[in-house]
C-alpha cells in the first residue's frame, strides 16, 4: 500500500490538472482526485502496466459522474457562472498551480468548457488536452471509439468558435491590464474606452446574491466602461496578479478578496473580462497576499 500511495502521489499533479479542466472547480477537482485514490486502493492493479493512464481514465469517470450529478444551482439561480480562477503573484507561482495550468488554461477557455455537455467536455479534455486515445475514452463516455471521436470533434468546433484570441506575451498583457486599472482608478471613461475592444464582453459571477448596480453579462465597450466605473471606489484596492497564468486583477479591501478579474487581451485591447465576486466561493480559494502597487 505504501508503494501504491507513492506512485499515486507521483501522478497527483497530473490528475488534478485533468480534474480542474473537467470541472472548473479547484475544490471539486481535489475531491475527484481523492475519489480516484479510494478507487485505486480498492483495486487490484498488479497487471496494470501504465498506472498513470489507468488513473487518468478513473479520474475521467469520476469527473463525468460529478458533472452529471451537479445540482441545478448554476441553471436556476445564476445567470452567469465563472469557473474557479487559479491566482498567483506575478513574482512567485505556486508549483501546484503551475502543474495544474500546464499548457496554460485561461479562464476564457474554462468558461467555454462550462457550456459543453458533460460527455463532450470529457472527450475533448482527455483527447485534445491530454492526448488520451479514443479507444480509452470510449468506455468512459459509454460510446464507441468512433462516437467518442465525434464528441471531441463537436466540442472542438464549439471551443474554437467561442474562445477569444489571446495575447501570449505577458509583458503586453501587463501593459494593457495596467492601463485598464489606471483608467478605472482615475474614473477616466475615455481611457477605459481606449483599452477596450469595441465588442468586449464582461461576465460577472456575483453568486446567488446580486450586487447593486452590477449587470452579470455586458457587451460592448461603452457598456463595459460604464460598468467598470461603478467599481471606481474599489480600484485603489486592486492589484495585478496572475489569473490562470495571464495578467488579471485581485481586489481585496482590508486584505479580504472582493473580486478576481481575468482579462483576455488581443491586439492591444481587452476582448473579454471574467469576474468572480461570489464571496462564498472566493473565501474557499487560495488567493495569495499581493504586494502594494
Amino acid at each position: 500500500m505504501d508503494v501504491l500511495a507513492e506512485r499515486f502521489e507521483e501522478n497527483r499533479g497530473h490528475l488534478r490538472a485533468v480534474a480542474y479542466r473537467m470541472l472548473g472547480s479547484v475544490s471539486e477537482a481535489e475531491d475527484a482526485v481523492q475519489e480516484s485514490w479510494i478507487r485505486l486502493s480498492r483495486s487490484d492493479v498488479s497487471g496494470v502496466e501504465n498506472l498513470g493512464g489507468w488513473l487518468t481514465t478513473v479520474v475521467g469517470r469520476v469527473c463525468l459522474d460529478m458533472l452529471r450529478s451537479r445540482k441545478s444551482r448554476r441553471e436556476d439561480a445564476l445567470e452567469v457562472y465563472v469557473p474557479d480562477p487559479v491566482v498567483d503573484r506575478d513574482d512567485s507561482v505556486d508549483p501546484e498551480h503551475a502543474a495544474m495550468l500546464t499548457d496554460s488554461v485561461g479562464l476564457a477557455l474554462m468558461v467555454v468548457l462550462e457550456a459543453l455537455p458533460p460527455v463532450e467536455r470529457v472527450a475533448f479534455v482527455l483527447h485534445d488536452m491530454f492526448q488520451v486515445p479514443f479507444e480509452e475514452i470510449a468506455p468512459i463516455v459509454d460510446r464507441t471509439p468512433a462516437s467518442a471521436r465525434q464528441l471531441a470533434s463537436r466540442a472542438r468546433r464549439k471551443v474554437q468558435g467561442r474562445t477569444p484570441r489571446e495575447e501570449v506575451d505577458r509583458g503586453r498583457q501587463r501593459e494593457v491590464v495596467g492601463a485598464f486599472l489606471k483608467a478605472a482608478r482615475a474614473g477616466d471613461f475615455e481611457a477605459l474606452l481606449a483599452v477596450l475592444d469595441p465588442d468586449v464582453v464582461l461576465r460577472a459571477d456575483t453568486g446567488a446574491a446580486a450586487v447593486g448596480g452590477v449587470s452579470r453579462l455586458v457587451s460592448g465597450a461603452r457598456a463595459v466602461a460604464e460598468q467598470a466605473l461603478t467599481f471606481t471606489q474599489f480600484a485603489p484596492y486592486s492589484r495585478l496578479a496572475l489569473v490562470n497564468g495571464a495578467y488579471g486583477l485581485v481586489t481585496a479591501p482590508e486584505g479580504t478578496a472582493f473580486s478576481v478579474m481575468s482579462f483576455a487581451v488581443a491586439d492591444g485591447r481587452v476582448v473579454e473580462i471574467n469576474l468572480l465576486a461570489d464571496p462564498d466561493r472566493l473565501a474557499e480559494l487560495a488567493i495569495p497576499a499581493l504586494p502594494e502597487a
